[in-house]
């Protein structure tokens, strides 16, 4: 379906569904957003999570039994 369309079809509906759709479109544009800038922040610190050491001395403990102390 062609945007005009759809848009078309929108502005048909009540005020209230027009008001949901839209609140759901934004909501789903910040989430892939949000999706596509921790994945860029990923693969920019990849390299570095393959050579330097510090960033991975903890994965060593990961085994280990965690207990909580008070």
């Amino acid at each position: 379906m062609e945007a005009t369309k759809i848009m078309r079809n929108i502005n048909q509906l009540p005020v209230s569904q027009r008001k949901w759709i839209a609140e759901h479109i934004i909501r789903s544009i910040q989430q892939e957003e949000q999706q596509l800038s921790l994945e860029k922040a990923a693969m920019h610190m990849y390299d570095d999570y393959l050579t330097d050491k510090d960033l991975t001395a903890f994965t060593q403990l990961d085994c280990e039994n965690f207990y909580e102390t008070r």
